[in-house]
């Protein structure tokens, strides 16, 4: 490992997670550097005077009981890797953070980082979840990830928790922020969630191995939750829940921010109401298709619920034309369907037999005819 790989791996000891002190000095010396000023206690040119030697003597003292060495003897051990700036799993969406960025993340799970975050959405919310707050997670889950959306959040009870197993019901991506490390199950009660996403998924964290958690620590890892993710959807959030703070995040990264409503006399949605009713507001999603369209590339429109799609709408225009030429009883000739569809007769007969495949047409004495699930 080469010295700025274990300078950072020592600085993620010594800071606390979002110091912009101690990224001002990473940025002006590199890692190497801020680890060799802490030990000096000389600052560089520019930094004199400044609020980062207000900090040096307490990452001194932070320092003397750091050690890098057993920390990535742990990783060793426990398939946890260190991806700094710069490597090829580093999302470049972290360096929106600017100051705030993490020094490195420690990853535990096979799902690359930066290409999991390509298409990427936080889903956040209440610990003390309502069943409805829950199912409503559970199928934002699940669908995103049966769509190829990467699900983010942080692992906690309630909505962090459904919002993930629900993309592992669909066994697709999902990946947790811890403001612990990624070695450390909290709360206790995942723990089963969290070895299913060490083995399936992604665990994350700026702390290193065997790092407990505080309050504090959730709330700075609320904006690694928002930077990863091209939006963030706030399923159910009380007046003060900490998913506003990744909501908080969301509107200052330039992220789009999403908010589901749920009843009106409801405590556990007061917080996206709020949301909803703000300058500019969040914008209203009920559904995986709401939330793709507000996140996903443009014309990526959602269908509209009131309108049922049917297996037939799903076809393109020419063989919808050689169906739609079929009498509604009764069977005809390939010649007769070619001429009301407008098309040769090679075409059609090519469009027949992907059709009878689909279970939409079947041969009868005298030509084709439709079938039962052509005529739904």
């Amino acid at each position: 490992m080469n010295d700025d790989r274990l300078a950072r791996a020592t600085l993620c000891a010594v800071a606390e997670p979002g110091d912009t002190q101690m990224g001002r000095l990473i940025a002006v010396v590199g890692p190497a550097g801020a680890l060799e000023t802490i030990r000096s206690g000389e600052l560089p040119p520019g930094l004199e005077g400044g609020r980062v030697g207000d900090r040096l003597e307490r990452w001194r003292i932070k320092l003397s009981g750091a050690d890098p060495a057993a920390d990535l003897a742990i990783c060793e051990r426990m398939n946890i890797r260190l991806v700094c700036p710069g490597d090829p799993e580093w999302p470049t969406t972290l360096d929106d953070l600017g100051d705030e960025r993490p020094y490195a993340l420690w990853l535990r799970g096979p799902e690359d980082l930066r290409y999991g975050c390509l298409r990427s959405v936080a889903v956040v919310g209440s610990r003390a979840a309502s069943p409805y707050g829950l199912r409503v997670a559970a199928d934002l889950g699940c669908e995103l990830a049966e769509r190829g959306w990467t699900v983010v959040s942080g692992g906690a009870m309630g909505i962090d928790a459904a919002a993930h197993r629900g993309a592992l019901a669909a066994d697709g991506p999902t990946l947790a922020v811890f403001a612990n490390g990624v070695d450390v199950s909290y709360p206790a009660g995942n723990d089963g969630l969290f070895a299913e996403m060490a083995r399936r998924a992604l665990l994350v964290s700026e702390m290193p191995p065997g790092t407990e958690p505080n309050r504090l620590r959730f709330l700075i890892r609320n904006r690694v939750i928002a930077a990863l993710s091209r939006g963030t959807v706030v399923v159910e959030a009380a007046r003060r829940s900490g998913a506003l703070g990744t909501a908080a995040w969301a509107r200052k990264l330039g992220r789009v921010l999403m908010a589901v409503p749920g009843p009106v006399h409801s405590g556990s949605s007061v917080g996206c109401h709020r949301l909803l009713r703000e300058d500019p507001p969040a914008t209203l999603v009920t559904r995986s298709e709401e939330v793709i369209e507000a996140v996903g590339p443009i014309g990526a429109l959602a269908p509209d619920p009131g309108v049922p799609i049917l297996p037939r709408d799903r076809l393109d225009a020419t063989t919808r034309a050689v169906l739609e030429a079929l009498p509604a009883r009764g069977a005809t000739g390939p010649a007769q369907i070619a001429v009301k569809a407008g098309l040769d007769l090679g075409t059609v007969n090519g469009k027949l037999g992907l059709l009878a495949a689909a279970g939409f047409v079947e041969r009868a004495p005298s030509g084709w005819r439709l079938t039962t699930k052509a005529r739904s």
